[in-house]
């Protein structure tokens, strides 16, 4: 391959993996995705490197030659599957031939200025069910639920107008988790509600970084530290801005001589099991749905969500604790997703991840740093615990995964059994072609 045909690659590449982890994948996914699609265009001996903000391919084409280097840096950030859905589909298209580098430059700079189908006020209403679902988990009342709803839209509108005058996500969090608190004085001075640490729990929901925590989890696990480490401070970041924001709010609601008794911002139970599995399912179709994820998704992330709550809150009872049944419905989880997730063509990352949003411990993050804050030593306990649970929930998504694909793949050697898993795009180049010239 010329240097002329190199560089197009590896701009295709780089634009192909910066959509990818922009969009909610993982650094691991992103990687060997772009090495794909330079395969497939016929380059191959490329190097990727893949950072929490910068993406990097090099490529030389002999020991005598200089190394072609092309760095990507990545700024926007936001959870969007229906973007993820077509640029899969789109590396798998390159990769079996289907297309070549030309048309997937063409379709990727005409998938990158299109809109979504989806409108802007209709996502903020999923939003504001994923907030009822949540709701439920957290065994609420009535009055807490319709606070959840209309507080989780109430910050999705916040941070939306914020973000669009380019204001840092914490200062979008402290405005966040302000209102979440100044909701929860107005229902409580109007005596709809006693209970104030609910209606702030389940109103900051939408604040809490257990989906960011999660992702440095698995991004550890598969090989990529300094990724994992810059997420986690992120994730940190941000459940200290929510923190900031209730704090605010406690201090105005004081200031104008409302007090909020007994609060306990973060306060939960786990309701009994019919309620937890509707809470399940609400919580999971909802941020699928709000996440941009093609509507032929919606039921089965849905399902995954009620079953993962079942089998958590099965567990949870039977006396085993909080981490072993995560780990049990996060394996159930990875096993079922990558079936499914063939059948209705979406990426496996888009059902695996909603499966498991009920039971992502963002409530105990934000209690671990609170009580911190505030000099208490117990939050260190919290959040050793739900480190414990991410830890848990990242571990046996990726073993489900593991033990999910080999299954389809049957007569595979072992250790090509093991080169997985993969969330987002085909496993490799030769994998796909292989299977199509059998087919043929």
């Amino acid at each position: 391959m010329t240097t002329d045909d190199t560089y197009p690659t590896l701009d295709l590449a780089l634009r192909v993996g910066e959509l990818l982890l922009s969009s909610g994948a993982g650094a691991a996914d992103v990687s060997v995705q772009m090495q794909n699609v330079c395969i497939a265009c016929g380059l191959r001996g490329v190097s990727a490197s893949v950072t929490f903000t910068e993406l990097q391919l090099t490529h030389q084409q002999s020991p005598e030659d200089p190394g072609m280097i092309q760095v990507r840096n990545v700024t926007q950030r936001e959870i969007d599957y229906e973007d993820l859905t077509r640029v899969d589909w789109l590396v798998r298209d390159l990769v079996s031939g289907r297309i070549d580098r030309d048309e997937a430059r063409s379709q990727l700079a005409q998938l990158v200025s299109s809109g979504h189908e989806r409108s802007r006020k209709v996502v903020t209403v999923g939003w504001g069910v994923m907030g009822l679902g949540i709701g439920l988990l957290l065994g609420a009342t009535p009055v807490v639920i319709a606070a959840a709803f209309f507080g989780s839209m109430g910050i999705d509108i916040i941070q939306r107008y914020l973000g669009r005058r380019r204001l840092p996500m914490f200062y979008q969090q402290v405005a966040g988790g302000l209102f979440a608190t100044m909701l929860a004085v107005v229902v409580i001075a109007t005596g709809l509600s006693d209970n104030p640490s609910r209606i702030v729990s389940a109103g900051i929901i939408l604040l809490l970084a257990g989906m960011s925590y999660m992702g440095a989890v698995q991004d550890a696990l598969t090989g990529f530290p300094l990724t994992a480490a810059a997420r986690s401070l992120e994730a940190t970041l941000q459940t200290a801005g929510a923190i900031a924001g209730v704090s605010g709010g406690l201090t105005i609601a004081t200031a104008i001589g409302i007090k909020l008794v007994n609060l306990t911002p973060g306060a939960s139970a786990y309701p009994p099991w019919p309620q937890m599995a509707l809470g399940g399912a609400i919580s999971a179709g909802a941020f699928a749905f709000a996440s941009y994820a093609p509507a032929r998704a919606l039921l089965p992330t849905a399902l995954l969500g009620m079953v993962s709550a079942t089998a958590f809150i099965a567990g949870y009872h039977a006396g085993l604790g909080v981490s072993w049944p995560a780990a049990t419905a996060a394996i159930i989880v990875g096993l079922v997703s990558y079936t499914i997730a063939s059948r209705i063509k979406v990426p496996t990352l888009v059902l695996v991840v909603a499966g498991v949003v009920p039971l992502l411990p963002g409530l105990s993050v934000y209690r671990g740093l609170a009580h911190l804050s505030a000099g208490q030593s117990d939050g260190l306990v919290e959040l050793i615990n739900a480190s414990v649970v991410l830890l848990a929930l990242a571990a046996g998504v990726i073993f489900g995964e593991y033990v999910a694909q080999p299954l389809r793949r049957e007569g595979r050697r072992l250790e090509q059994r093991l080169s997985g898993p993969r969330l987002v795009g085909p496993l490799t180049v030769r994998s796909v072609r292989r299977r199509k010239r059998d087919k043929a």
